[in-house]
């Protein structure tokens, strides 16, 4: 039986209601692959982590396991990984085009060691721009094993780098689809690069990003598709901003905060006290100098001075704490 060679579902005719569906048995894409491709039209297919999980323990220990990593959206459990694979990591951290370019990918790479990972090489790489991909392709040849499987979460960037390596390192002439979606790739492909074998595998879900809790329309403003201009607001007096709808900040003590998140977002200050958006979910931190909080899928605030900060946001979405990224 053969699969897809955009998602990885196995073709089948029988069912228009099950993955893997195509009209015509000769077909390399099933039918919600093509439509992607073709007309945008992204069909919602249900998925679990224990399907996830089932692959990443099949992934037999010598193979070596290329971890891709969205530095706009650093999954909250990203150690989870080590409950499942004692593997040696390349890790390539994709979008390097959304982070400021003042931002050295020095220290980038830098913060990737507070994780307790097993990481023998790091690269930064943007698949939009095409940067560091010679680089990429070297540290894969030199680490390379008999099979070398990809993963990371979903949104990543996974299957949009491995489309950039079979355009510019193979005679391949397929790709694999992209959606800025979640749960586009259903299951593993298999992909030769001259004598590199990889594995694409599906995507870790992240349940608690806000890209399952909103339509459409609302997520084309949330996902940034250029480099983040950060809005900085030097607060004096209690005040509260506002982002879209999505999200609304307080605070009532000197600080400075820098927002991280898409251009196309919408920002207000308020300097009176006012009940917007007091009806989403309320999260309450006591934060220490340099920290960043993250809304999840939204993007994330550096607060530089110790203080307690309020976040209402939207229900189900994790809000958390961690070390400055930037």
């Amino acid at each position: 039986m053969n699969k897809c060679i955009g998602c990885g579902a196995f073709l089948q005719t029988e069912s228009k209601e099950k993955v893997g569906y195509t009209k015509n048995s000769d077909s390399k894409y099933c039918e919600r692959c093509f439509r992607i491709k073709h007309y945008n039209d992204y069909k919602l297919v249900d998925k679990n982590n224990d399907d996830y999980i089932k692959i990443l323990k099949s992934i037999p220990n010598s193979s070596l396991v290329v971890l891709v990593v969205d530095l706009f959206n650093i999954g909250k459990d990203l150690e989870i990984i080590n409950k499942y694979l004692k593997n040696k990591i390349l890790l390539v951290l994709t979008k390097r085009d959304i982070i400021p370019l003042s931002v050295y990918d020095k220290n980038l790479e830098d913060y990737f060691n507070n994780y307790k990972l097993n990481i023998i090489d790091k690269v930064i790489v943007s698949s939009k721009t095409n940067y560091n991909f010679d680089l990429l392709y070297k540290k894969i040849k030199e680490n390379k094993t008999d099979d070398i499987y990809v993963i990371g979460f979903t949104n990543a960037g996974k299957s949009s780098l491995i489309n950039k390596l079979i355009y510019h390192y193979s005679n391949l002439y397929s790709n694999i689809t992209t959606s800025f979606l979640p749960s586009t790739t259903l299951d593993t492909i298999e992909i030769n690069l001259n004598d590199i074998k990889l594995i694409d595998t599906p995507g870790l879900l992240d349940e608690g990003n806000i890209i399952n809790n909103v339509d459409l329309k609302k997520l084309k403003k949330i996902i940034p598709n250029c480099e983040i201009k950060p809005k900085t607001y030097q607060i004096k007096t209690k005040q509260s901003i506002v982002v879209d709808e999505l999200l609304k900040v307080e605070i009532n003590k000197n600080n400075s905060l820098t927002f991280y998140m898409s251009n196309n977002l919408e920002f207000k200050r308020y300097y009176k006290d006012n009940d917007k958006l007091n009806n989403l979910k309320k999260h309450e931190f006591d934060v220490q100098d340099n920290t960043d909080i993250v809304i999840n899928g939204l993007g994330f605030i550096k607060i530089v001075k110790n203080s307690k900060i309020i976040i209402y946001t939207l229900d189900k979405v994790d809000v958390y704490t961690r070390k400055s990224l930037i």
